[in-house]
Parts: structure tokens; C-alpha cells; sequence
């Protein structure tokens, strides 16, 4: 039975993301950019209807929501070579076209006056699926759109579809640079609260760490935004595989997630991928096995949240819990053995108050796609480093909050006014 999953793409940066992973998912389902199934797409064995759905001229359709508040993305994404490929039903974008300003209180109020409409999307897309699973939210938590609006929209999905499952992909703003939104602490905060009460499952993308790959594992002296929103698209599309290509587990995503997360609130994942590359470049791995992978996807210099290799403390961080999903033609005894060496050689940490053990799911690749790499990997892995993360954030917080900084932009909106 279908297990469908809805993806909403709030703001900028979730619809730049949310682009690229559907451009993939096109590519490995054999999908042209006009949404009809390609010539030598017939193999078959794949299931296209957990993501997309077939119209009545058989076009297959994204089951996506496309919103902004401001226009220029989502006009980008209406003029490009993709245009035909979404439901033109499903996209929304504010009538002033004015955006929010990276004012997090903005995005929450415009978000809650135009509910409405989104929600009228969202139950239309629901309605239309046989057995619904839950929601994917693409979003940044710095802006305003994405992290305002994109916490309206958790907290209305919490409440209205409390069974569902929802799953956020969370760009997290690079660190290491003086960012343009002066804000961004107080925006990232108020975001974190509410991935925290209102989203089962966050898979933390750091823009830091991705930046840092790029440089150190890529070459890429100056990358480009095109170039890190790949490699946030390549770990999107490998972990869905086991949903999109079927095998004896992990077939739908509360299957994924339930070895991931041990207890509700402990739910903020890091990812590792290899081998990495991006267009046009030489591949730097000449020859893959599965030991190779499942010994890369553990060193901290493939895993994209940058606290985990740079923080003192590493060495006392500890993983709570690893899911492998490895794609390629695996024998499993294989998997065994490498499992095997990663114990013997002691090359993971574990906490001491959770059973400690990596799951290995087994997943085709598209017949689509040539590859120079015969097995690749995704790692999803629950670590105690994240906490890391957290506190640079509120680190950054409390210096604003301390001088009051900037506090008269969030009390224009109702929801910070200053009562009397």
C-alpha cells in the first residue's frame, strides 16, 4: 500500500532545496522535466507514487507545496525548464510580494493570516492520497519566511494532522560568516522551539559544514550556492531511497526513524555521505566496498554539521544511535563483516544508557543513473555533538538579548507587543 509524503517548501531557501531534490528524484525515477515518464524508463520495481502522483494525462506530479512570500524564487522555479513538472494549484506567494523582511514575527503573522489558503492546499494534496504518512518541511530557520512561516506551519500541521508524521530538512546558517541578517540569532531561536515541540524528526543541514566539505573534501575554493544545494539534494534523495526502492525493511519512514530516535524530543539527526562529488568533478574515490563506506561515512570530515570535528570536546561525544542506508549491488555478508571490523577495531562511541548498534539498511540504486562508484552511503546518526550546535546559537542569542538589540522589529507584530 502507498505510503504517501507531502512536501511543503517554505521561503528562499526551501525552495532552492526542494528544486534540486526534485530535479534528482526525476533523474533516478527516470522522469523527463515536462513530468512524463522518459522511453527507457521501464524497469519498473521503483515506487514513484510515494512522492509524485499521476495526473489524468499522465503526467507524473510532485506532491509538493511550493510557498514564498516574496516572488523571485518561485518565479525563477516558473520560468525554468521545470515548469510543467508542478501543480500549478499548489503554489503559493504572497499578494503584496513583499517577503518578511528576515523578521521571524513577520513570516509567523503573514503566515497566520493567509492559514487559510495553505491549508486549503494541504488538505487537497492530502485528500488526494490513498494512505497518507506524513509531511517533509524544506526550510532555513534564519530568514524570515522559512523560520516564521515555516513555524507557523509546523504548529498548524501539529495540530491539525496530530498523527502524521513530520519531518523537517533544516538549513542551519553558516557560522563561520558575518551574516547580512542581523536578526538571525533571535530568528534562529524561535525556529528551534518550535522543530523542538512540533516535528518529529529534524535532519539538521549546516550551511558551516557544508561549506567546510565543499573546501576541504572538494577542492572548491569559492562554492556556490548551486554546489552546496547538491550536496544537501544527494543526501534528501539517498534517504528516501528505502522508500522509493523497496527491500525487506525500512519501507516507509516511521520504519526509518524508529531505530533513529529514542525518545520524542532527542530527534535532531546529523548526516554523513560518500563518496561526495559534485558536477564536473574528477571523482577523488577510485574504488568503493562496503567497509570503505561504512569507515568514511564514521570519520567527522563527511559528516555536515560542523560542531561535531571542530569542537574540543569531540572525543567525549558519543553516538545515540546510526542508521546506514547503502545503496549499490551489496552482498549482505558483506554488511556483516564490515560490521564486524567497526566493533573489533572499536571505531564508534556509543552512550552507555541505549543499546548500542549501527543499522544497516539495504537499498537499489536507479538504473538510471551511471555512476563511477559501485556501493555508496548515507549515514543518519542521533550524537550528543549537536548540542554544540544548539549553543552557538544561543550563544549568539543572549549577546543581542543582553543589549536589547533590534527587539522594536518583532514588537510591531501582535505576538511580541508589549502589553500595557
Amino acid at each position: 500500500m502507498p505510503r504517501e509524503i507531502i512536501t511543503i517548501q517554505v521561503g528562499q531557501c526551501g525552495n532552492q532545496i526542494g528544486m534540486e531534490f526534485w530535479k534528482q528524484l526525476c533523474l533516478e525515477h527516470g522522469i523527463g522535466k515536462d513530468g512524463l515518464l522518459e522511453d527507457f524508463a521501464t524497469q519498473g520495481g521503483d515506487r514513484k507514487d510515494v512522492f509524485f502522483y499521476q495526473a489524468d494525462d499522465q503526467h507524473y506530479i510532485p506532491r509538493a507545496l511550493l510557498m514564498d512570500l516574496e516572488p523571485r524564487v518561485i518565479n525563477g522555479i516558473q520560468n525554468s525548464e521545470y515548469r510543467n513538472l508542478y501543480n500549478h494549484e499548489n503554489i503559493f506567494v504572497s499578494d503584496h510580494g513583499g517577503g518578511a523582511g528576515n523578521n521571524w514575527a513577520s513570516g509567523y503573522h503573514q503566515g497566520e493570516q493567509v492559514v487559510d489558503d495553505i491549508m486549503d492546499m494541504v488538505d487537497r494534496e492530502a485528500d488526494g492520497s490513498d494512505s497518507l504518512e506524513g509531511f517533509v518541511l524544506c526550510h532555513s530557520i534564519a530568514g524570515g519566511t522559512g523560520s516564521g512561516m515555516g513555524s507557523y506551519l509546523l504548529e498548524t500541521l501539529n495540530d491539525r494532522y496530530s498523527k502524521k508524521l513530520v519531518q523537517t530538512y533544516s538549513v542551519f546558517p553558516n557560522q563561520m560568516e558575518t551574516s547580512d541578517v542581523v536578526v538571525q540569532p533571535y530568528n534562529s531561536l524561535l525556529t528551534l522551539k518550535r522543530l523542538t515541540l512540533n516535528a518529529d524528526c529534524v535532519v539538521v543541514l549546516d550551511n558551516t559544514a557544508l561549506n567546510r566539505i565543499a573546501v576541504e573534501r572538494l577542492h572548491l575554493t569559492n562554492p556556490t550556492f548551486a554546489q552546496t544545494n547538491s550536496l544537501v539534494s544527494t543526501v534528501m534523495s539517498a534517504s528516501t531511497t528505502t522508500l522509493r526502492y523497496p527491500g525487506y525493511m525500512n519501507n516507509d519512514l516511521v520504519g526509518l526513524l524508529a531505530s533513529l530516535i529514542p525518545t520524542p524530543r532527542c530527534h535532531f539527526l546529523m548526516t554523513g555521505y560518500t563518496p561526495l562529488t559534485v558536477e564536473r568533478q574528477v571523482n577523488m574515490i577510485r574504488k568503493t566496498t562496503v567497509l570503505d563506506v561504512m569507515r568514511r561515512l564514521l570519520q567527522t570530515k563527511n559528516i555536515m554539521v560542523s560542531s561535531y570535528a571542530r569542537t574540543k570536546e569531540a572525543s567525549q561525544a558519543k553516538y545515540i544511535s546510526i542508521l546506514n542506508i547503502i545503496q549499490g549491488d551489496v552482498d549482505p555478508t558483506q554488511v556483516h563483516e564490515s560490521l564486524q571490523r567497526i566493533r573489533e577495531r572499536k571505531l564508534v562511541n556509543f552512550i552507555e544508557w541505549g543499546p548500542a548498534s549501527i543499522q544497516v539498511a539495504l537499498s537499489r540504486k536507479s538504473p538510471y543513473i551511471q555512476t563511477t562508484h559501485r556501493v555508496s552511503g548515507l549515514m543518519l546518526a542521533n550524537h550528543t555533538s549537536i548540542r554544540h550546535l544548539f549553543s552557538k546559537c544561543l550563544g549568539q542569542y543572549e549577546k543581542l538579548r543582553k543589549k536589547q538589540a533590534f527587539l522594536d522589529n518583532y514588537r510591531k507584530f501582535p505576538m511580541f507587543a508589549v502589553r500595557s
